[in-house]
């Protein structure tokens, strides 16, 4: 049996925020986010629009081009770290209600920026057990909701965005679907990028705290972890499947920093035209990054049938790992 990947879908807000537009607002320029990320742009969902909206609509192209309907899904998983609800209910469940998704379970990861890759491996690990046979993967974001707009180092790097992959358990004999998967995290680096909040250390007791939370990030060690993430991942996974860095189409990073991505690539000596990046267009969207940049590549026909591709995250956590799919 394999776990193929049968349909995509994503959803971009409509508000798309230029450099220029942003500097309006943030100290900043065109020039400066540019030259030391590559961002040109980003989307910004409109007020009363929440995580779970943009992952609804993402999950209905993804099971319309999948052929599938919701009571179809037995398993829905929502890689976020921008729920609609922070701690419970899983925005997972939200989804599940909104699609009308009566027999699935759901279920959220919050696995930072490698949120998708993580997502994959937790529901094709369930699709092993008998009886199950679809499962709907999501990244989706609204980093625009937890944004510092007064910290210029990090608002700019972000934007909002889902997409949805629907992946079946199926017979297969020309070796396809989702081959190799390699998680890892470093839990040492927590507070190298987090969720700034209220301590919750007392019982009785309840911290004043006025700010709203917001993402904190030490941008120096962040950046020097995700270099060696994206070494170490992809090392690692052609240690495990075998393949070289030339049997591959496709290789997929996450989004985070177009200079992140050229320092690996050139260390590898990977050709551009074998990364895809969209981050100009989208910026840093966490946990839809990877899925994003996949469908993009499915809708401009730029992936085919037994194309391999490996896709790579790391952020939050810290956490970092990779996946390889036979397309």
């Amino acid at each position: 049996m394999a776990i193929l990947v049968t349909g995509s879908g994503a959803a971009i807000p409509g508000n798309k925020v230029t450099n220029d537009e942003l500097a309006k607002r943030v100290d900043t320029t065109d020039e400066w986010i540019r030259s030391h990320t590559g961002i040109g742009a980003r989307h910004f969902a409109d007020d009363g629009v929440l995580t779970s909206d943009l992952a609804v609509e993402a999950s209905l192209a993804a099971l319309k081009r999948a052929g599938k309907k919701p009571e179809d899904l037995d398993i829905i998983v929502v890689a976020t770290v921008t729920p609609d609800y922070l701690g419970f209910p899983a925005t997972a469940c939200i989804v599940q209600d909104k699609l009308g998704a009566v027999n699935a379970a759901a279920l959220d990861v919050n696995a930072g920026c490698t949120g998708f890759i993580y997502g994959l491996d937790v529901a094709a690990s369930m699709l092993a057990a008998p009886r199950r046979t679809t499962a709907l993967v999501i990244g989706a974001e609204t980093l625009s909701r937890i944004s510092d707009w007064n910290d210029r180092g990090t608002c700019v790097l972000f934007g909002d965005g889902a997409a949805a992959f629907v992946i079946e358990k199926q017979d297969d004999d020309e070796g396809r679907g989702v081959l190799t998967t390699w998680l890892r995290a470093k839990g040492s680096g927590a507070t190298s990028l987090y969720l700034s909040q209220p301590r919750r250390d007392k019982t009785f007791e309840r911290e004043p705290y006025e700010a709203p939370p917001a993402i904190v990030m030490d941008g120096k060690s962040v950046y020097m972890f995700a270099v060696k993430a994206i070494t170490d991942t992809i090392e690692a996974l052609l240690e495990e499947s075998g393949y070289k860095l030339e049997d591959f189409r496709w290789i997929v990073p996450h989004q985070a920093n177009a200079r992140i991505v050229q320092a690996a690539a050139k260390r590898f000596g990977i050709a551009d035209d074998h990364i895809y990046m969209n981050i100009e267009e989208y910026a840093n969207t966490s946990a839809a990054s990877v899925p994003l940049a996949l469908n993009d590549l499915v809708e401009k026909g730029l992936v085919h049938r037994g194309d391999l591709v490996m896709a790579m995250g790391f952020g939050a956590g810290l956490t970092y790992g990779g996946v390889i799919i036979r397309w």
